[in-house]
């Protein structure tokens, strides 16, 4: 697959680059990708999310109510989790939410991607990258006439 060079204007510059097709020609997975992103949301998750239980709530433990004579239900302590600010039942706890993916799954992931990426004609060769003042304005100019002439040349 072949690539126009573009200058930091995005007007063509007459040349072109061959892509190398063991990065950007292979049979692309979609699962792979999935398996990447999944694991990517997942290692950014915190896992802080938690809930008291009735052993965490403060309050005493004495019996509420005594346990025979009053027609009512036995109950033990204020902390069950059937009164108002009781315990919460089966509440969230800490947890970590990362996983392990394979070295070759990840790298199937991300040449899948690039792959794909190259198929769309979504990959841009810019001949001399050098900017005056390193200003985000400029790189916002550049990503905008570089993506007006792309789907020009392209």
């Amino acid at each position: 697959m072949k690539l126009k060079v573009l200058n930091t204007k995005g007007k063509d510059t007459g040349r072109s680059i061959d892509l190398n097709p063991e990065i950007f020609g292979v049979e692309p997975n979609d699962h792979a990708i999935y398996l990447d992103v999944k694991q990517h949301m997942a290692n950014k998750r915190q896992g802080t999310h938690k809930s008291k239980h009735r052993g965490e709530v403060s309050g005493s433990t004495r019996k509420i109510i005594r346990q025979k004579g009053t027609g009512g239900a036995r109950h033990g302590s204020i902390k069950a989790p059937i009164f108002v600010g009781g315990g919460r039942i089966f509440g969230p706890v800490p947890r970590d939410y990362s996983f392990k993916l394979n070295k070759k799954v990840k790298q199937l992931a991300r040449l899948s991607a690039l792959t794909y990426k190259a198929k769309d004609n979504a990959i841009m060769v810019v001949e001399d990258f050098q900017l005056e003042k390193p200003k985000p304005r400029n790189l916002l100019l550049f990503r905008i006439t570089s993506r007006l002439q792309a789907r020009k040349c392209f």
